[in-house]
């Protein structure tokens, strides 16, 4: 049944597709462009007598046609004030006018039903048994795309009426779908969070994604979870911390896979902007200073990169070669990833995102940075590397 009336649908949506690149051309400046009104009359009846019976048989459609039957009478009406008379030149800007309105009318009801297929299309997609992935992922791409196009009231009521958050819930935290098809559905609430904050922050601080997000444990996932964090601000976090979920966090820090660690690192930045001092002081005593310190003498770090150059070898004080085939390796390395060394100076830049960051009083933000200065002190294997990161911590890195 469903099937059968998206195959009927698909004909009348080419048809409203191409009706809406003709309306647009009467949304111009209504006092002053000139086009003639025939062209428009002739598009708008070849366009109706190409769909046939399909518009006036769609009951959705019908207040949509009583808008064209009016559209083309204003048009009519605008070919008989063509001469230069006074009165001629006022009925002739007043009856545009009423066209330039009655053009946004018609589009509205266009789009509302574009929309209405649209999403109904996404639900049987998404819903389906043993779906083909590539066909999902096509699917919530394009709802990504109209989602972000802004906010619309109408389009919204849609996409509650369609229960369309609830499925991507569904689809991400416990369906058999790839990492893949779960990140392209984390993005859509993403967006969904865009389009209006008001409705969708409450649905996703109250459900299961959060968590969800964090246990697949993706570079796609984590750097979701950066942007709902930016979006949602200290509620976020505070409910990351509430989940216990900070410990799931800190512990991607030591992934195999680089980008999810990259990722892993960037979300540790957020949490610190936005962080309580509860939060920071979980992180602190879990030990992320001594961990941000092991990325930072990494080869995708900046400790290790200085070393070689300057020492030639003499690593914080274990005597290890760093030849020229270790160079190039870092620099290719580098490369590869954000900013060539992913894991510069990421003490400092913890320390900074704290300091400079909406979660702590000012008396709280001194204390943190003192028990980092500690903690440096205390982890460095060198005493030239715990200068060198006290230094960034207290006056920012060298260029």
């Amino acid at each position: 049944m469903e099937e059968a009336e998206c195959d009927v649908h698909a004909p009348v949506i080419t048809v409203l597709v191409s009706l809406k690149k003709a309306i647009k051309i009467l949304q111009t400046n209504p006092l002053f462009i000139r086009y003639d009104p025939q062209i428009i009359i002739e598009a708008i009846s070849g366009i109706e007598s190409e769909a046939g019976e399909d518009l006036s048989s769609e009951p959705n459609l019908l207040k949509l046609c009583q808008l064209l039957e009016e559209l083309k009478t204003q048009l009519e009406k605008l070919k008989r004030f063509q001469d230069y008379s006074l009165k001629s030149l006022v009925y002739h800007q007043f009856t545009k006018y009423e066209i330039y309105q009655l053009s946004f009318a018609v589009e509205a009801e266009i789009q509302a039903f574009i929309d209405r297929d649209f999403v109904q299309n996404i639900v049987r997609t998404l819903l389906e048994e043993d779906p083909e992935e590539e066909e999902v992922l096509g699917a919530l791409k394009e709802l990504e795309e109209r989602v972000s196009q802004g906010f619309d009231r109408e389009f919204q009521e849609l996409i509650l009426r369609g229960k369309v958050f609830s499925i991507l819930e569904w689809l991400i935290c416990e369906s058999t779908f790839s990492k893949r098809a779960k990140g392209q559905a984390a993005l859509v609430v993403v967006a969904l969070v865009r389009f209006n904050r008001d409705v969708f922050v409450g649905l996703v601080l109250m459900g299961p994604i959060v968590q969800a997000l964090i246990s697949i444990a993706s570079s796609i996932s984590i750097r979701v979870l950066c942007s709902l964090i930016q979006l949602i601000r200290i509620p976020m976090v505070d409910k990351i911390e509430l989940d216990g979920e900070i410990t799931t966090i800190m512990g991607l820090l030591s992934s195999r896979d680089l980008s999810v660690t990259i990722a892993a690192v960037d979300c540790v930045y957020e949490i610190a902007y936005f962080g309580r001092k509860e939060v920071i002081d979980v992180m602190l005593e879990q030990g992320l200073i001594e961990k941000l310190l092991e990325l930072q003498r990494s080869v995708h770090g900046d400790n290790l990169k200085e070393t070689c150059r300057a020492d030639g070898g003499n690593i914080g004080g274990i005597h290890e070669e760093c030849s020229k085939s270790d160079m190039k390796l870092l620099e290719t390395e580098g490369e590869k990833n954000e900013g060539n060394w992913p894991f510069a100076s990421c003490v400092a830049r913890f320390a900074v995102q704290v300091e400079v960051g909406e979660g702590l009083e000012k008396k709280e933000k001194k204390e943190f940075k003192r028990e980092v200065l500690r903690r440096v002190r205390e982890a460095s294997i060198s005493e030239a590397e715990a200068a060198t990161i006290i230094a960034e911590v207290l006056w920012g890195s060298s260029p």
